[in-house]
Parts: structure tokens; sequence; C-alpha cells
């Protein structure tokens, strides 16, 4: 089976435009979050979240805060049976250059090296932005995208992406 590869914020919390989710109170799950990445277990041998965190590189929360966050997604998921196999963070703001920070691929790379049974070319990328969308392409991955960031547009007809849903949820009943 693939991997999947999920973006966190607008996909597994719901997103806070031009703020950073910096404690556990502010983690907001998605429509039946834990419920759709314990549906998605069954079509994915592994399921990761790639997320960029810039609120760390500027100073506006620390490793720890988002260790804490990330315990209450994990807590969450896990009390409808799913879980993630591991989640991988940038912390670097957007013009630090960091190969990790999508739609860079390293997050994926350091993926790969942890888990050296992924292949690219059967995995699939869930995200709600076109970093997200460009890390995958870049990668090979199937593309699906959340639909509802209203503040980052780009032009569908020049960027292919495989599906498009509303939340995560909505992937996860199509998936089956």
């Amino acid at each position: 089976m693939p991997a999947l590869f999920l973006d966190r914020d607008g996909v597994l919390n719901v997103r806070t435009p031009g703020d950073y989710v910096k404690s556990p109170d502010a983690f907001i799950p998605t429509e039946h979050m834990g419920e759709a990445v314990s549906s998605l277990r069954r079509h994915f041998d592994r399921i990761f979240v790639v997320t960029n965190q810039a609120g760390i590189g500027k100073g506006l929360m620390t490793h720890e805060d988002l260790n804490s966050v990330h315990a209450t997604m994990i807590h969450i998921a896990a009390l409808y049976g799913g879980r993630f196999d591991r989640i991988y963070h940038c912390p670097h703001r957007s013009d630090a250059g960091c190969p990790c920070r999508k739609p860079a691929t390293g997050m994926a790379w350091q993926a790969l090296a942890d888990f050296p049974d992924i292949d690219f070319e059967t995995a699939w990328m869930v995200g709600d932005s076109l970093s997200d969308m460009q890390m995958a392409d870049a990668l090979g991955m199937r593309k699906v995208l959340i639909e509802g960031k209203t503040e980052e547009t780009f032009d569908l007809s020049q960027f292919q992406v495989d599906f498009k849903f509303s939340s995560l949820w909505a992937f996860a009943r199509w998936m089956g």
C-alpha cells in the first residue's frame, strides 16, 4: 500500500489565517479529523504529517509549544483508532532558503530516510496550498487539494491536481 503525506493546517486542523496554532487550546480539528485518519489507515501503509511552522523561526512559539500541539493532534486521532507514523516540520521562515520548507522536498526525503519502503510514485499528498501541490508534483506523488484556503489562489488550469475535496473527511469517505 502507498504512503500518505498530510499537510497540517487546513487539513488536520482549522486554519488560523494570519496567525499560528501556538498552543493545544488553539488546535481545532477539522470535521471528523480523527475518523478520517483512522479510515485512511486502511488504504495507506504509512501516514505522515509534513508541515511548515515558521512561527518557530519568527520567535512566536517554541519547539516545545509545537510538540504540545502535536500531542493534542495525536491524541484526537488515537481516540478514533488513527495514528501518524511520523510528524515532520520545518521551523524556518520562508526567507531562510531551507531545503525542508515546502514546496522544497526535504521533509519527504527525511521520511524516506526514516522509512526506506516509501515509494514516492505511489504516495499521495493531501494539502490546501500551492506549496503542498508543488512538493508532491516534484516527487511524482498523487495530489489531493483540500479547497477552502481563500487567501491563496492559484490557477488550477496551469497546475494539475489529481483530486479536489472540501475536507480530509470528504477524501476519506471517497476512499471508502
